[in-house]
This record gives C-alpha cells, sequence and structure tokens, in this order.
C-alpha cells in the first residue's frame, strides 16, 4: 500500500541522487558563464540584462522571438540564461541575473516571499502534454486522469523518460507521480539531467514516454517520431510568470527587469504571445491581469 502521508519532497530527495552527478557538472559550467558575463556586462554597458529563463521558453523559440523587440522598445540588451526552474532561482538567489521568467507557482512564491524576488507577474500559459512512439496512444484509451496515465505506466512498466534536472517540467512530473501513488524507480524509469527539447529527443531514440509543455512539443515534433498520449487534463495547466530579482540584497539591473516585466504585460507583447504559431498551431497563450 502507497504510504498515504508521503510528501511530494520525498521524490525530489528520493531522486537528487539520481541526478546530482550531472547538476553538479552542469552548475559548474554555469558558474563560469556567470563569473565571466555577469562583471563583464555591467562594467561595459548599464543597458544589458540577464535573463534566467525555463529552457521551454528558448527550446520553443519564443525568446528569440520576444526579445528582439522588446529590446527595440526599450533599449536594453535582454541576454538569456536557459535552465531549469530550480537552476533559474538558484541563480537568481545568488543575485547572478536580474530578472526570471519560469513556471513553478509554489517555487516561485517561496522565491518571493524569502525576499529574493520582487513583482512576481502572471503573463502566459500552456500545458504539459504526455508524448511516446507512435501508436502507444492505444494504451492509454479511456484514461479518466493524468493519474491514471501515471498508474498504466508504472504498472506496465513502460519506459519513462524523465528530465531529473529540478525544471518546473520534472518538478510537476513529480508531482503527478505522487498524485497517483506511485514512486517512480526502476529500470523503466530514466532520468537524464536534459533541457525539454533534449528530453524529447531521447524519449523517441529510446521508444518511450515523457512529460513535455507544449510549446517545445510543437516546436519539435516534425523532427521527432512520437505522438501526444494523453492532454487536456486540469491539472497539466503551465503557468509562466517573470519578477525581478530583488535589487535591496544584490547589485541588479532592475530598470531592465522592470521594463522586460512591462513589456511582456503590454499590449504589444501579449499579442506577440498569441501570434507566436509553429504551422498554425499557437504555443504559448497571453494572460497577464
Amino acid at each position: 500500500m502507497f504510504p498515504a502521508n508521503l510528501k511530494p519532497e520525498y521524490f525530489t530527495v528520493m531522486q537528487q541522487a539520481g541526478f546530482a552527478a550531472r547538476g553538479i557538472a552542469c552548475t559548474l559550467s554555469l558558474l563560469i558563464v556567470w563569473m565571466i558575463a555577469r562583471p563583464c556586462a555591467l562594467a561595459q554597458d548599464d543597458r544589458v540584462v540577464l535573463i534566467a529563463t525555463t529552457t521551454s521558453t528558448e527550446n520553443s523559440g519564443l525568446t528569440d522571438y520576444l526579445l528582439p523587440e522588446a529590446e527595440k522598445d526599450t533599449g536594453f540588451d535582454y541576454r538569456v540564461i536557459a535552465v531549469g526552474t530550480g537552476k533559474a532561482l538558484q541563480i537568481a538567489r545568488a543575485g547572478d541575473v536580474d530578472v526570471v521568467l519560469v513556471h513553478a507557482k509554489e517555487d516561485e512564491l517561496e522565491f518571493v516571499a524569502a525576499g529574493h524576488g520582487v513583482g512576481r507577474t502572471e503573463f502566459m500559459y500552456n500545458d504539459f502534454i504526455l508524448v511516446g512512439p507512435t501508436g502507444s496512444a492505444a494504451a492509454f484509451e479511456g484514461a479518466q486522469s493524468t493519474a491514471e496515465v501515471f498508474r498504466r505506466i508504472h504498472e506496465g512498466k513502460m519506459l519513462f523518460v524523465s528530465r531529473g534536472d529540478d525544471s518546473g517540467t520534472h518538478k510537476k512530473e513529480l508531482r503527478l507521480w505522487f498524485q497517483a501513488g506511485v514512486v517512480p524507480e526502476g529500470r523503466w524509469y530514466r532520468e537524464v539531467g536534459q533541457s525539454q527539447g533534449k528530453t524529447l529527443q531521447i524519449a523517441s531514440e529510446l521508444d518511450a514516454i515523457t512529460l513535455s509543455d507544449r510549446g517545445t512539443w510543437l516546436f519539435v515534433r516534425d523532427r521527432l517520431p512520437l505522438e501526444i498520449v494523453y492532454q487536456g487534463d486540469s491539472g497539466l495547466f503551465n503557468q509562466y510568470s517573470i519578477m525581478s530579482v530583488n535589487p535591496d540584497l544584490h547589485r541588479v539591473n532592475y530598470a531592465g527587469a522592470n521594463a522586460l516585466t512591462a513589456w511582456v504585460t503590454s499590449s504589444k507583447g501579449q499579442s506577440m504571445i498569441n501570434r507566436y504559431k509553429i504551422n498554425g498551431e499557437q504555443l504559448f497563450h497571453a494572460n497577464a491581469r
């Protein structure tokens, strides 16, 4: 019987060993980038603004689409560090970026409550989907919930690829396993410690199932032999937020960070988000209030 009092945090601890080595290597690489980029950027030009963003906004092509217009309108030079949400917030806590764009609400609220972030603003959303090898959707016919899908994956020992990188998608996946009453472990469960785009590629190579945000999936689907196996559950809603790093704690480009928030929530920014499509399908939906 699955323990009723087991908390979602258990999964984070349980999986930590699985991606710790990869995380250390990735973090060391990022530290080198931050140590070089941060001082140089500020010394050269106070128009430079460093953004820590979830990989899904980059893998989907959204940042390449939005930022040139934001730069033109605001006069700031926006530079992206694309990592998982967990690492993005870690970088921001150290004051090594000016603004964060992420999708893990509970972690974001904790970040703000601790005084690290200010002005958290929700500005767009899409949803998560489960994708798998062509023809695998039949295994989930009649499923009434995401929890049921995850239980079928576990019971059938279907190969599942997890991002395993403390990203917003990874956090969501662990919560979905918890809600399904399943501890994801065994040879059928593979953690890869990679971005969303790379995780989808690995899933296609292994004929495995994985969780993805819809935006990245739409951007890469024509290149991969995968299909959507489950979608549409309200629990797969995926909200994105933007917030500035607290200038009272760190030397940051607060004006540039706030300018980006104002731009993505403006009528132009919101309209551009809604107009961003791949093969006629919308990747993200604007919802700034």
